[in-house]
């Protein structure tokens, strides 16, 4: 073959070889810059750029009337770009940064000494002065961003409700953790460009990411009703003296909704982690869902409830008590000798000879239905976080002799949240309601997200049966062993109880009151946990004044108007709001009220209390003019103000309140007509009036 040609053909395969590899790489190119140009945009994208991240705000938690429990406060977040700082400086940067915000310095070199890393977070929750002092100083990689601080204002007030949060304000205990996913926002963040080698471009655009805030939570306590049950709880522990503490809850018993919940020990949400880890969780535990006790004499109202309502029992039939009984040859005792009573008699009295002859009657599967109807064995269900189930034994091992105790409270546990949740299905005409801690989650505008109603679970006895066991147990306290819970102008009911743990001397003493008797708005129940009081161990002497404090303070607050007691003339509050300001005032002059103006102007935008509300004569009615209220705001006269009136008229303010007793105001610091900002609290010093 000619070489001409050869050399011909070997440049037409080279053009074709070169021809293949440039269509190769045109095809490549596309592949990579059309096909998987999205994909490796998204790799390539934290090579230059740099997120800091932005936490979301936690939404806030209120009371049923909107004062805030949780709140957030600003503090701020320090991290570190580990790229923005060189080698020559990192242990200089570790040294500078563990003296202001206090953390190892150890620690802090080995995290920015991490280059692989686009940010590292070496404190949160730092206070604005240390921040100050680190931007003062302008070091190279250091970032300051916001950040959030959970904050509590009412301090201890329902720490067992709420709970708290951690470092990064997730939910740990209470409210806090159950509804952690609603309460936390949605985070941001802060993105700026980078070079190769990690370094800010000064020349690049930055971006904004806005955090979303989390959603808002509204709790069925009452902010005022929750201080009256810790106000209680407080002089029970100097009084009782418990070794293991005392719980409470305050109930509507026709919604089920608790209005109170409070324990001793306690804590302070704001610094839940201060003493020993030891400590932490004896004041964390939530006692009145978690702990399970033998409720002794309480528990005979779910027996006398099932005996009436299947009538093995009439109300004045005649029993006997020598102080005792036999059961399948053992003897079971009885508190005293009653001698000759009929069955109301043996309820007044907590006589366990006739509470054993009346579950003899009932049987083991009668006996057993109810207190399977009345909750007990499982829990509630209550939206709180370590509820108990208690614990009742199974049916199939029941002898007589477990019968006969079971009757009145012993060898069966409950919690105090189901046995207060069964005692108010008595008081409520016979419905079990499911207990709620929580009303509502709203968003930022007060929009509903979820709502949880009051919710029936079962009938488990009849109207009939729940109104002959009301005046049963009113009559508990008017002439038996409740006597200690009575308020003079209310029908008060309920039951005493007294159990001796499994260890000699070691007592549980309890008390559960309803009010009025005839038309329940409250029910309350105290547990003293191993009391320590050197003269009586008796829930009727330990826990009735306790419920009677609580008893006494809410239906004043609720303003039941007690019977047979005069009290002022009451009016209803007139609409003025849209008014002129002479118009107003002539109004409410003429319903025989008072006012206070809040705010300069000549027109009314807002009133309180709100129109519709019945409010004795004299009550002042405070007026918002159309300028918003200013910063400070002047302490009214709140001498003769009951409770509710006093804590209306501060809260209309701005203000808080600390009671201290109840009745009507006497004293009160600050004075009236002394000027203080908003916020502040008015210590109000309240009495019973002089007959």
């Amino acid at each position: 073959m000619h070489p001409t040609v050869s050399i011909k053909k070997r440049l037409l395969f080279l053009v074709f070889i070169s021809f293949a590899v440039v269509f190769g790489l045109i095809i490549r190119l596309l592949f990579i810059q059309v096909v998987k140009g999205e994909e490796y945009q998204k790799m390539a994208l934290p090579q230059w750029t740099l997120d800091v991240s932005l936490n979301g705000k936690r939404g806030y938690i209120f009371d049923r009337n909107g004062k805030i429990l949780a709140e957030n406060i600003s503090v701020n977040k320090i991290s570190v770009i580990p790229k923005e700082i060189p080698d020559s400086k990192r242990e200089v940067v570790a040294e500078t940064l563990a003296k202001v915000v206090g953390v190892d310095e150890k620690k802090i070199l080995e995290k920015i000494s991490n280059k692989n890393l686009q940010e590292v977070v070496i404190a949160k929750q730092v206070e604005e002065e240390k921040a100050k002092s680190l931007l003062r100083i302008n070091i190279d990689g250091v970032i300051i961003s916001e950040d959030m601080k959970r904050f509590y204002p009412e301090g201890s007030l329902a720490s067992h409700v709420l709970g708290f949060t951690g470092i990064d304000n997730q939910g740990l205990d209470g409210v806090e953790l159950v509804f952690d996913n609603f309460l936390r926002g949605v985070p941001g963040k802060f993105t700026m460009p980078i070079d190769a080698l990690g370094r800010k471009v000064e020349e690049g655009e930055e971006e904004y990411f806005e955090p979303f805030p989390g959603y808002n939570v509204i709790l069925t306590i009452d902010e005022t009703i929750q201080h009256f049950t810790e106000k209680a709880l407080n002089q029970a522990m100097v009084h009782s003296k418990p070794s293991k503490g005392i719980s409470a809850i305050v109930m509507d018993p026709k919604t089920g909704e608790i209005l109170a919940l409070a324990n001793r020990p306690n804590f302070d949400p704001n610094n839940p982690f201060e003493g020993s880890q030891e400590e932490w969780y004896r004041r964390w535990r939530n006692k009145a869902i978690s702990d399970s006790y033998e409720p002794g004499s309480v528990f005979k109202t779910i027996t006398a409830a099932a005996a009436l309502e299947e009538k093995v029992v009439s109300l004045h039939e005649q029993f006997y008590c020598p102080g005792y009984t036999t059961v399948a040859g053992h003897r079971i005792n009885c508190w005293a000798t009653h001698g000759s009573e009929d069955f109301v008699k043996g309820v007044q009295n907590s006589c366990n000879v006739v509470f054993v002859t009346v579950g003899q009657r009932l049987g083991v599967e009668r006996l057993y239905k109810y207190i399977r109807d009345f909750g007990f064995g499982k829990p509630t269900g209550i939206l709180l976080p370590g509820e108990a189930p208690g614990l009742v034994m199974p049916e199939e091992r029941v002898g007589p002799v477990e019968l006969a105790t079971n009757s009145f409270g012993q060898g069966i546990a409950v919690t105090p949240l189901q046995m207060i949740t069964a005692v108010a299905a008595i008081a409520n005409g016979g419905k079990l309601m499911q207990p709620q801690i929580v009303k509502a989650v709203v968003d930022a505008k007060g929009k509903i997200v979820k709502e949880f109603k009051p919710k029936v679970i079962r009938r488990v006895i009849s109207e009939e049966t729940s109104a002959t066991m009301r005046e049963i147990l009113k009559s508990v306290v008017a002439e038996g062993t409740g006597r200690a819970g009575y308020i003079e102008g209310f029908d008060v009911a309920g039951k005493t109880g007294t159990t001796e743990k499994y260890m000699p001397g070691k007592y549980v003493a309890s008390f559960v009151g309803f009010a009025p008797a005839d038309d329940p708005r409250v029910i309350v129940l105290v547990v003293i946990d191993e009391p320590n009081n050197p003269e009586t161990h008796f829930g009727s002497q330990l826990a009735a004044p306790v419920v009677k404090s609580i008893l006494e303070d809410t239906l004043k607050y609720l303003e039941v108007q007690p019977k047979g007691m005069t009290t002022r003339e009451m009016v209803m509050v007139p609409e003025v709001r849209k008014m002129k300001l002479y118009e107003a005032e002539k109004i409410i002059l003429e319903r025989k009220l008072d006012f206070i103006l809040q705010g300069n102007g000549d027109s009314v935008v807002d009133q309180m209390p709100k129109p519709g509300a019945l409010v004795e004569e004299n009550t002042k009615i405070v007026l918002y003019l159309d300028e918003a209220p200013n910063e400070e705001v002047v302490v009214p006269d709140l001498k003769g103000k009951s409770v509710k009136e006093a804590t209306e008229i501060l809260n209309s303010l701005g203000l808080k309140i600390k009671i201290k007793g109840t009745g009507f105001a006497v004293n009160q610091k600050p004075e009236k007509g002394t000027l203080v900002k908003k916020g502040e609290v008015v210590e109000v010093e309240f009495r019973p009036r002089e007959n």
